[in-house]
């Protein structure tokens, strides 16, 4: 039987506010942890995105809040990233319509001064990046000793992003009496041992099993040689996608996505696509995220800063322009498509040096990621000579990490018969290669030229 809000203890102002957004039933987190957030425990939630785990907590806090009180905030959200507290932020404000509650949201990228002259209007709820909580509170802006209810959203990615020191600084700084709250979408040894200092005998929920990705996402995986082929697989995959409504692609690094922006630029133009990585200005950054979520463009190229907390319904397709070295932000890219038990597309393009990951990510989600042949048409290319250095030396990097007497081969076996068969498919695809005298360049004499960009 479907859990409705009405079966919750929420006053008339806020039901009313969660049937203006749209919303009838509780998702699982939410049926799960209002309950026990409502009652006064502590709670870890273990939870993939796009289940509505932000409300989860949200509903609870504005119920426990009721009203403006005072100018001190009593209540604290910290969130790894800008986007995620501005997310945050806006839920906030949604459910919050019908009350006085008062929000403020402190992050880095753009001056203090706006977020501090809202500190001094009086404030409830603060939603906050560490860094910027902490630089505002040392310098005298924040008085902590009302906050009565703590709350870690994304604590792994937090873990991830190196922010532990700051929230330990954070967690001296808070009354010691009060409700602690975390939040996580996988249950890692570290996230154990936060908890374990964080939380009072908590309720700990768990709606799916840790790290596992959404069901409704189709997962496919291709192997491709070297990174103009990727472009090449891309651009093929682009013309054929007629059901691509919305596509998210994710690289690495903000290098590869700029390159990826700029070749989709040529074939779009800028009404269609758009960049987000932390090189970008903070208003840049916030446009390209509007234009997005508003179908003002409809491919966002992005790092994995924009992974987690852009809550975006009706991304159709997600594309794993590279494997993340990370292996949890798998979870986290493809759970941008398939939200709120909608169906999507999670496609993953891998070279010899990113089946590491690929094999790491499959332990992680329990699950082997089905492959796809590259189709007719894709231009396989010819691996430049740098690209293959570079994949031979990380082959050999990941063989010492699993084996520290590993000597390193360098131009390693599994690699060269990769490219074999590349080549052959290629020569298979396009006949005129064949007749082309075979390259020694599988750990062969250096070949002049500068390195190709796409």
């Amino acid at each position: 039987m479907a859990v409705t809000f009405e079966d919750f203890k929420f006053n008339r102002q806020i039901l009313n506010a969660i049937a203006d957004a749209g919303y009838t039933e509780a998702t699982p987190i939410q049926q799960k942890a209002i309950p026990p957030i409502m009652n006064g425990q502590d709670v870890m939630g273990i939870a993939q995105t796009g289940t509505g785990k932000t409300a989860a907590y949200v509903l609870p806090v504005l119920m426990k809040l009721k009203y403006a009180q005072g100018d001190n905030p009593r209540a604290l959200i910290i969130s790894p990233t800008r986007e995620l507290a501005m997310q945050i932020e806006e839920n906030i404000k949604a459910f919050a319509v019908n009350t006085d509650l008062r929000v403020v949201v402190l992050y880095g990228g753009i001056g203090p001064k706006t977020q501090i002259e809202n500190i001094n209007k009086g404030v409830d709820i603060i939603v906050a990046t560490p860094g910027r909580f902490l630089d505002v509170y040392i310098a005298g802006h924040i008085v902590t000793k009302t906050i009565n209810t703590l709350v870690l959203d994304e604590a792994d990615k937090m873990m991830d992003m190196g922010f532990m020191p700051q929230i330990n600084r954070i967690l001296e700084v808070v009354p010691v009496k009060r409700q602690n709250l975390l939040f996580s979408a996988t249950m890692s040894d570290k996230i154990q041992e936060l908890s374990h200092n964080f939380l009072e005998f908590p309720t700990v929920i768990e709606v799916t099993p840790q790290a596992t990705t959404a069901e409704t996402v189709d997962q496919q995986l291709y192997h491709v040689p070297n990174v103009k082929t990727k472009i090449n697989l891309l651009k093929t995959l682009l013309d054929k996608e007629g059901d691509i409504k919305k596509l998210m692609i994710f690289c690495k690094t903000r290098v590869a996505a700029e390159d990826v922006y700029k070749f989709l630029l040529r074939k779009f133009g800028e009404k269609e696509v758009k960049v987000l990585h932390a090189n970008k200005g903070q208003n840049t950054r916030i446009n390209s995220i509007n234009s997005f979520k508003n179908d003002e463009v409809k491919i966002l190229v992005a790092t994995d800063v924009a992974s987690r907390g852009i809550d975006v319904s009706d991304v159709s397709h997600v594309i794993n322009f590279d494997v993340p070295v990370v292996i949890e932000d798998y979870v986290h890219r493809i759970g941008r498509t398939g939200r709120a038990y909608n169906s999507g597309v999670a496609i993953t393009f891998a070279v010899p040096s990113e089946e590491y990951y690929i094999n790491k990510i499959q332990k992680l989600i329990r699950q082997t990621i089905p492959v796809h042949s590259i189709p007719d048409g894709v231009f396989i290319e010819e691996t430049p000579y740098e690209e293959r250095q570079d994949q031979a030396r990380e082959i050999d990097l990941q063989k010492r990490k699993e084996d520290p007497d590993f000597k390193g081969a360098f131009h390693e076996k599994k690699t060269l018969n990769q490219h074999k068969k590349f080549d052959a498919e290629k020569a298979k695809r396009q006949p005129n290669s064949a007749n082309k005298k075979p390259a020694k360049q599988y750990g062969g004499a250096k070949r002049s030229g500068k390195k190709k960009r796409f």
